[in-house]
Protein backbone atom coordinates (compact mmCIF):
# COMPACT_ATOMS: atom_id res chain seq x y z
CA UNK A 1 0.00 0.00 0.00
CA UNK A 2 1.72 3.26 -0.88
CA UNK A 3 1.87 6.04 1.61
CA UNK A 4 1.80 8.89 -0.60
CA UNK A 5 -1.44 10.59 -0.08
CA UNK A 6 -3.10 12.53 -3.00
CA UNK A 7 -4.16 16.28 -2.68
CA UNK A 8 -7.49 17.02 -1.67
CA UNK A 9 -8.80 19.85 -3.31
CA UNK A 10 -9.77 22.77 -1.29
CA UNK A 11 -13.09 22.96 0.71
CA UNK A 12 -15.42 25.76 0.98
CA UNK A 13 -16.08 26.73 4.58
CA UNK A 14 -19.71 27.79 2.98
CA UNK A 15 -21.83 25.86 0.58
CA UNK A 16 -23.69 27.88 -2.15
CA UNK A 17 -26.71 26.39 -1.40
CA UNK A 18 -29.20 26.80 1.84
CA UNK A 19 -26.99 26.09 5.01
CA UNK A 20 -27.78 23.04 6.79
CA UNK A 21 -25.57 22.68 10.21
CA UNK A 22 -26.00 20.54 13.02
CA UNK A 23 -25.08 19.38 16.50
CA UNK A 24 -24.33 14.83 17.01
CA UNK A 25 -23.66 14.59 20.88
CA UNK A 26 -23.35 11.33 22.12
CA UNK A 27 -25.46 9.57 24.53
CA UNK A 28 -22.36 8.64 26.96
CA UNK A 29 -23.11 11.34 29.81
CA UNK A 30 -25.08 14.81 30.37
CA UNK A 31 -23.66 17.62 28.37
CA UNK A 32 -21.11 19.55 29.95
CA UNK A 33 -19.23 23.03 29.19
CA UNK A 34 -17.40 22.01 26.55
CA UNK A 35 -20.15 19.95 24.99
CA UNK A 36 -22.58 23.69 25.29
CA UNK A 37 -19.70 25.54 23.61
CA UNK A 38 -19.63 23.26 20.25
CA UNK A 39 -23.73 23.18 20.41
CA UNK A 40 -23.68 26.77 20.87
CA UNK A 41 -21.08 27.55 18.23
CA UNK A 42 -22.98 25.75 15.73
CA UNK A 43 -26.10 26.91 16.74
CA UNK A 44 -24.81 30.37 16.10
CA UNK A 45 -23.43 30.34 12.89
CA UNK A 46 -25.98 28.36 11.64
CA UNK A 47 -28.91 30.79 12.39
CA UNK A 48 -26.69 33.87 12.00
CA UNK A 49 -26.57 32.74 8.11
CA UNK A 50 -30.56 32.15 8.26
CA UNK A 51 -30.36 28.70 8.20
CA UNK A 52 -31.45 25.28 9.84
CA UNK A 53 -29.99 23.72 12.68
CA UNK A 54 -30.28 19.95 13.14
CA UNK A 55 -29.51 17.74 15.86
CA UNK A 56 -28.54 13.99 16.06
CA UNK A 57 -28.10 11.70 18.70
CA UNK A 58 -24.98 9.36 17.43
CA UNK A 59 -26.11 6.17 19.55
CA UNK A 60 -24.20 3.31 17.66
CA UNK A 61 -21.86 2.56 21.01
CA UNK A 62 -24.19 1.05 23.31
CA UNK A 63 -21.01 0.33 25.91
CA UNK A 64 -19.97 4.24 26.14
CA UNK A 65 -23.67 5.18 26.37
CA UNK A 66 -25.39 5.79 29.44
CA UNK A 67 -29.17 4.79 30.15
CA UNK A 68 -31.36 8.47 29.72
CA UNK A 69 -28.66 10.18 28.83
CA UNK A 70 -29.66 10.87 25.65
CA UNK A 71 -33.17 12.63 26.95
CA UNK A 72 -31.23 14.48 29.19
CA UNK A 73 -29.37 16.21 26.53
CA UNK A 74 -32.32 16.93 24.46
CA UNK A 75 -33.85 18.55 27.81
CA UNK A 76 -30.76 20.17 28.12
CA UNK A 77 -30.13 22.09 24.96
CA UNK A 78 -34.15 23.18 24.95
CA UNK A 79 -33.27 24.69 28.42
CA UNK A 80 -30.44 26.38 27.06
CA UNK A 81 -32.80 27.87 24.14
CA UNK A 82 -31.43 25.64 21.83
CA UNK A 83 -33.85 24.60 20.08
CA UNK A 84 -33.65 22.34 16.44
CA UNK A 85 -35.29 22.25 12.96
CA UNK A 86 -36.93 19.32 11.71
CA UNK A 87 -37.13 15.53 13.46
CA UNK A 88 -34.02 14.25 15.32
CA UNK A 89 -32.14 11.61 13.99
CA UNK A 90 -31.04 8.37 15.95
CA UNK A 91 -28.38 6.64 14.08
CA UNK A 92 -29.15 3.57 15.91
CA UNK A 93 -32.41 3.57 13.69
CA UNK A 94 -29.69 3.95 10.48
CA UNK A 95 -27.94 1.22 11.09
CA UNK A 96 -29.95 -0.91 8.12
CA UNK A 97 -28.39 2.07 5.76
CA UNK A 98 -24.44 1.54 7.37
CA UNK A 99 -25.00 -2.33 6.77
CA UNK A 100 -26.32 -1.56 2.81
CA UNK A 101 -23.04 0.35 2.33
CA UNK A 102 -20.55 -2.23 3.57
CA UNK A 103 -21.93 -5.21 1.48
CA UNK A 104 -22.03 -3.07 -1.03
CA UNK A 105 -18.78 -1.94 -1.18
CA UNK A 106 -17.47 -5.42 0.03
CA UNK A 107 -19.29 -6.63 -3.08
CA UNK A 108 -17.43 -3.49 -5.27
CA UNK A 109 -13.83 -4.88 -3.88
CA UNK A 110 -13.50 -1.60 -2.06
CA UNK A 111 -13.71 -2.95 1.46
CA UNK A 112 -12.20 -6.09 3.02
CA UNK A 113 -11.97 -7.33 6.68
CA UNK A 114 -9.08 -7.02 8.67
CA UNK A 115 -7.91 -9.79 11.70
CA UNK A 116 -4.98 -7.53 13.05
CA UNK A 117 -4.83 -6.97 16.63
CA UNK A 118 -3.78 -3.33 18.00
CA UNK A 119 -0.75 -4.89 19.43
CA UNK A 120 -0.08 -5.54 15.60
CA UNK A 121 -0.34 -2.59 14.52
CA UNK A 122 1.44 -1.01 17.05
CA UNK A 123 4.07 -3.33 15.45
CA UNK A 124 3.87 -1.80 11.81
CA UNK A 125 4.38 1.39 13.39
CA UNK A 126 1.05 2.70 14.32
CA UNK A 127 -0.24 2.96 11.31
CA UNK A 128 -2.30 -0.09 9.67
CA UNK A 129 0.22 -0.91 6.56
CA UNK A 130 -2.91 -2.77 4.37
CA UNK A 131 -1.38 -6.17 4.29
CA UNK A 132 -5.15 -7.94 4.71
CA UNK A 133 -6.34 -6.77 1.40
CA UNK A 134 -5.41 -10.01 -0.35
CA UNK A 135 -6.25 -13.17 2.40
CA UNK A 136 -9.73 -13.04 1.89
CA UNK A 137 -10.44 -13.30 5.61
CA UNK A 138 -14.54 -13.01 6.24
CA UNK A 139 -14.49 -12.14 9.66
CA UNK A 140 -12.74 -9.44 11.93
CA UNK A 141 -13.07 -5.42 11.50
CA UNK A 142 -13.80 -4.22 8.16
CA UNK A 143 -11.52 -1.48 6.68
CA UNK A 144 -12.21 0.73 3.48
CA UNK A 145 -9.75 0.27 0.65
CA UNK A 146 -9.41 4.16 1.07
CA UNK A 147 -8.67 5.28 -2.56
CA UNK A 148 -9.14 9.43 -2.01
CA UNK A 149 -6.44 9.45 0.49
CA UNK A 150 -7.29 13.07 1.42
CA UNK A 151 -4.32 14.61 3.25
CA UNK A 152 -5.66 18.50 3.87
CA UNK A 153 -8.21 21.00 3.87
CA UNK A 154 -9.34 24.12 4.53
CA UNK A 155 -11.43 25.13 7.65
CA UNK A 156 -13.03 27.96 8.07
CA UNK A 157 -11.63 29.30 11.33
CA UNK A 158 -8.44 27.17 11.99
CA UNK A 159 -6.64 27.65 8.13
CA UNK A 160 -4.57 25.14 6.14
CA UNK A 161 -4.90 21.83 8.47
CA UNK A 162 -2.55 18.91 6.89
CA UNK A 163 -2.27 15.44 7.84
CA UNK A 164 0.65 12.87 7.52
CA UNK A 165 0.40 11.08 4.42
CA UNK A 166 0.84 7.90 6.30
CA UNK A 167 -2.57 9.00 8.31
CA UNK A 168 -4.18 10.08 5.25
CA UNK A 169 -3.44 6.95 3.22
CA UNK A 170 -4.73 4.30 5.43
CA UNK A 171 -7.28 2.07 5.37
CA UNK A 172 -9.33 2.61 7.93
CA UNK A 173 -12.28 0.87 9.74
CA UNK A 174 -15.30 1.32 8.80
CA UNK A 175 -17.32 -1.41 10.71
CA UNK A 176 -15.37 -2.70 14.13
CA UNK A 177 -14.78 -6.30 14.93
CA UNK A 178 -17.44 -6.28 17.90
CA UNK A 179 -20.23 -5.76 15.52
CA UNK A 180 -20.48 -1.80 15.63
CA UNK A 181 -20.54 0.98 13.17
CA UNK A 182 -17.47 3.12 13.11
CA UNK A 183 -17.71 6.45 13.81
CA UNK A 184 -16.29 7.73 10.19
CA UNK A 185 -18.79 5.84 7.86
CA UNK A 186 -22.00 6.78 10.36
CA UNK A 187 -21.03 10.31 10.48
CA UNK A 188 -20.74 10.60 6.62
CA UNK A 189 -23.54 9.28 5.61
CA UNK A 190 -25.48 10.74 8.03
CA UNK A 191 -24.12 14.08 7.28
CA UNK A 192 -24.65 13.35 3.19
CA UNK A 193 -28.14 12.47 3.56
CA UNK A 194 -29.00 15.34 5.86
CA UNK A 195 -27.98 17.81 3.20
CA UNK A 196 -25.41 19.11 6.25
CA UNK A 197 -22.97 22.45 4.24
CA UNK A 198 -20.96 23.36 7.06
CA UNK A 199 -20.23 21.10 10.46
CA UNK A 200 -18.97 23.21 13.51
CA UNK A 201 -17.23 21.18 16.13
CA UNK A 202 -14.38 20.80 18.70
CA UNK A 203 -10.86 20.48 17.54
CA UNK A 204 -10.63 17.28 18.84
CA UNK A 205 -11.86 15.99 15.48
CA UNK A 206 -10.06 18.14 13.17
CA UNK A 207 -7.20 15.36 11.87
CA UNK A 208 -10.55 13.18 11.49
CA UNK A 209 -12.15 15.43 9.06
CA UNK A 210 -9.07 14.38 6.46
CA UNK A 211 -10.56 10.93 6.96
CA UNK A 212 -14.28 11.99 6.34
CA UNK A 213 -13.90 13.89 3.41
CA UNK A 214 -11.95 10.44 2.00
CA UNK A 215 -14.99 8.98 2.34
CA UNK A 216 -17.25 11.43 0.81
CA UNK A 217 -14.87 11.77 -2.14
CA UNK A 218 -14.96 7.88 -2.48
CA UNK A 219 -18.51 7.64 -2.29
CA UNK A 220 -19.83 10.76 -4.83
CA UNK A 221 -20.77 12.60 -2.08
CA UNK A 222 -21.12 16.57 -1.74
CA UNK A 223 -18.66 16.82 0.95
CA UNK A 224 -19.46 19.93 3.76
CA UNK A 225 -17.09 22.53 4.87
CA UNK A 226 -15.59 22.40 8.57
CA UNK A 227 -15.10 24.61 10.57
CA UNK A 228 -13.17 23.44 14.75
CA UNK A 229 -14.10 25.20 17.87
CA UNK A 230 -11.04 26.12 20.56
CA UNK A 231 -11.27 22.89 22.72
CA UNK A 232 -12.29 23.85 26.88
CA UNK A 233 -9.74 22.05 28.75
CA UNK A 234 -9.35 21.83 32.56
CA UNK A 235 -5.34 21.32 31.95
CA UNK A 236 -3.13 21.39 28.37
CA UNK A 237 -4.25 18.63 26.14
CA UNK A 238 -7.49 17.07 28.71
CA UNK A 239 -10.44 18.27 27.32
CA UNK A 240 -13.18 18.44 29.48
CA UNK A 241 -15.36 15.33 28.59
CA UNK A 242 -17.90 13.45 29.92
CA UNK A 243 -15.07 10.44 30.18
CA UNK A 244 -12.91 12.96 32.28
CA UNK A 245 -16.35 13.34 34.36
CA UNK A 246 -16.88 17.01 33.78
CA UNK A 247 -19.45 18.92 36.27
CA UNK A 248 -23.01 19.14 33.71
CA UNK A 249 -24.15 22.42 32.82
CA UNK A 250 -27.25 23.24 34.96
CA UNK A 251 -30.41 23.37 32.65
CA UNK A 252 -32.36 24.56 36.21
CA UNK A 253 -30.23 27.58 35.70
CA UNK A 254 -28.82 28.31 32.55
CA UNK A 255 -27.95 31.47 31.82
CA UNK A 256 -24.54 31.50 33.96
CA UNK A 257 -23.12 28.49 31.43
CA UNK A 258 -24.76 30.53 28.38
CA UNK A 259 -22.81 33.79 29.12
CA UNK A 260 -19.59 31.89 29.74
CA UNK A 261 -19.52 30.09 26.58
CA UNK A 262 -20.75 32.74 24.66
CA UNK A 263 -17.58 34.78 26.16
CA UNK A 264 -15.17 31.98 25.61
CA UNK A 265 -16.14 31.80 21.96
CA UNK A 266 -15.14 35.64 22.13
CA UNK A 267 -18.95 36.88 21.42
CA UNK A 268 -20.39 39.94 22.90
CA UNK A 269 -22.62 38.97 25.78
CA UNK A 270 -25.55 40.60 25.71
CA UNK A 271 -27.54 41.88 28.68
CA UNK A 272 -30.50 39.67 28.68
CA UNK A 273 -32.70 37.78 31.25
CA UNK A 274 -33.45 35.24 29.45
CA UNK A 275 -31.90 32.35 27.40
CA UNK A 276 -34.49 33.24 24.41
CA UNK A 277 -33.56 36.79 24.38
CA UNK A 278 -29.77 36.59 24.80
CA UNK A 279 -29.56 34.38 21.92
CA UNK A 280 -31.74 36.24 19.44
CA UNK A 281 -28.95 39.06 19.70
CA UNK A 282 -26.00 36.55 20.20
CA UNK A 283 -27.22 35.94 16.39
CA UNK A 284 -27.66 39.21 15.76
CA UNK A 285 -24.04 40.38 16.69
CA UNK A 286 -21.99 36.69 16.13
CA UNK A 287 -18.96 37.32 14.20
CA UNK A 288 -16.81 34.60 13.49
CA UNK A 289 -14.16 36.67 13.42
CA UNK A 290 -13.95 36.70 17.06
CA UNK A 291 -13.45 33.12 17.79
CA UNK A 292 -10.71 32.25 19.07
CA UNK A 293 -7.69 30.02 16.62
CA UNK A 294 -6.15 28.45 19.33
CA UNK A 295 -6.84 24.72 19.48
CA UNK A 296 -7.26 24.63 23.26
CA UNK A 297 -8.43 27.18 26.06
CA UNK A 298 -7.62 26.51 29.29
CA UNK A 299 -11.10 26.91 32.27
CA UNK A 300 -11.39 25.97 35.20
CA UNK A 301 -12.17 22.00 35.85
CA UNK A 302 -15.88 22.80 37.24
CA UNK A 303 -17.13 25.30 34.54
Amino acid sequence: MSNTASPAPMQSSISPSPYIGRFAPSPSGALHFGSLVAALGSYLRARSLGGKWLVRIEDIDPPREVAGAADDILRTLEAFGLCWDDELVYQSLRTEAYQAKIDALLASGDAYYCQCTRKQIQAMGGVYDGRCQTLGHGSGAIRIKNRARVNHFHDGLMGEIVVADEFAAEDFIIKRSDGLYAYQLAVVMDDADAGITEVVRGCDLIEASCRQLSLFAQFGFKAPGYIHLPLACADVGFKLSKQNHATPVDKAAPMPALRAALAFLGQKVPDASSPDSLLAQAVLAFSLDRIPTQREILIGSGS
